[in-house]
């Protein structure tokens, strides 16, 4: 009988513990590490910065759900993969042995590129949830004494909508608070233009996020690098598309939170055949590492090159829906494998995206997420953030419940319909 170990308790992680344990053979042990017991759901992080969620609100004990499945929970987190050795070191000292390794870490926060970017410098993050309370303390004492906000993404980000959602949501509560007209705005995103998304856009994202700036008077910067954040001072280079420095910003602010690059995780990286450069985790079109066979990988930690090449680095975001095809083929290769078959099943790597502006939104479907696409449409409207509710309520009951049937998809495209949702348009 086989040892199947997934090395990661968060979006992925939990969703391919859940889809394997059905598909395992009697006799089969499936493992789960992850770092703590509580899973939380990240979209909702912005709203926890801005006191409209509670962390309680968003958040599950996975040792109650794992254990009612049937798998092993271990919360000490990992030291380090040894993938020669079919072995992971925990970081108590112990160690997990396994015949086949999903690796669903997510991403390492690489704050430290830029001095004085993050939580512990002087920048806010909603990346995770304890940073989403931090980022919420320090904005009820930022309305207390208003001024400027900067929000954005760094240099090498591969995650844009969290900022321009964050930065939507701020307006949305600055005015309900009746002090927006006290507080000046700028975007800074490393991205080539507004809406670029590390996709070269979705439809029109480029005219909607742009339109929706300007209606909300927040001014931008493109194509640009942060160099320097200091108590109450941002310097911003600004890059042309030959890659040198046209302009550098001094820009002052009382609150910022700006998105980080990523990098792969500690217990990854670094390790030849494993990873690339960065720490992301090599596979194929099977989502399996060519150097280690019995190793798979999905989630935020896979490696995906650039899709195209900008002045200022940006990352390939992947998104819920990308992730979950991810896992499903996954759990059909593992299983295949099992049996004694051939591992052939390829993820789609669709991106359907919802994003909430606190009182509107967009949403978009890029199909596949890669350019070119068969599908490749973008919308606006209030719709979006009741959408974007509905939905955090139904991923929450489903991951409580320990279900494994696709979420993203039977949300989307089922309980929605990109026909549905173009008509709601």
């Amino acid at each position: 009988m086989a040892e199947i170990v997934v090395l990661g308790a968060g979006l992925s992680g939990t969703l391919m513990a859940y889809e394997l344990a059905p598909k395992l053979r009697k006799g089969d042990r499936l493992s789960v590490i992850g770092q703590g017991s509580r899973y939380h759901f990240v979209p909702s992080n912005p709203w926890v910065a801005v006191g409209w969620r509670e962390k309680s609100d968003i958040e599950i004990d996975l040792d109650e759900v794992m254990r009612r499945k049937g798998i092993r929970h271990f919360t000490q987190g990992a030291r380090r993969a040894h993938p020669a050795e079919n072995r992971i070191e925990l970081e108590d000292g112990s160690s997990i042995d396994y015949d086949y390794l999903v690796i669903a870490t997510g991403p390492e926060l690489a704050f430290d590129e830029v001095p004085g970017l993050g939580p512990d410098g002087h920048t806010q993050s909603v990346c995770h949830v304890d940073h989403a309370l931090k980022a919420r303390a320090a904005f009820e004492r930022f309305v207390e004494n208003p001024g400027p906000i900067i929000v954005g993404a760094a240099q090498g980000a591969s995650c844009f909508g969290p900022a321009y959602e964050f930065a939507f949501i701020l307006d949305t509560e600055l005015r309900k608070r009746r002090i927006r007209d006290r507080v000046p705005m700028t975007f800074v995103t490393s991205e080539p233009y507004v809406g670029h998304l590390g996709l070269d856009g979705v439809g029109d994202t480029k005219g909607l996020l742009e339109s929706e700036m300007r209606d909300r008077h927040i001014k931008w910067i493109t194509n640009a690098k942060v160099k320097t954040v200091e108590a109450g001072k941002m310097t911003v280079e600004e890059v042309g598309d030959d890659g040198a420095v046209v302009r550098t910003h001094e820009l002052p602010f009382a609150y910022s939170m700006m998105l980080p690059a990523f990098r792969g995780v500690t217990a990854v990286r670094g390790i030849e055949g494993l990873t690339n450069p960065r720490g992301f985790i090599l596979t194929d079109k099977t989502q399996r590492n060519p150097a280690f066979p019995n190793i798979f990988a999905v989630g935020v930690g896979v490696a995906i090159p650039p899709v195209t090449v900008t002045p200022v680095p940006t990352g390939v975001p992947k998104t819920g829906f990308m992730i979950e095809s991810m896992v499903t083929a996954t759990a059909i290769n593992i299983v295949a494998l099992l049996r004694g078959e051939t591992a052939t099943a390829q993820a789609t790597w669709n991106a359907v995206c919802l994003a909430d502006f606190g009182d509107s939104g967009i949403a978009f479907v890029a199909q596949p997420e890669i350019p070119p696409r068969n599908v490749n449409w973008s919308s606006k409207g209030a719709w979006v953030h009741y959408a974007k509710v509905a939905f955090e309520k139904f991923f929450l009951r489903k991951i409580r419940l320990g279900e494994s049937e696709p979420f993203y998809e039977r949300f989307v495209l089922e309980k929605l319909g990109i026909r549905k949702i173009k008509q709601a348009s």
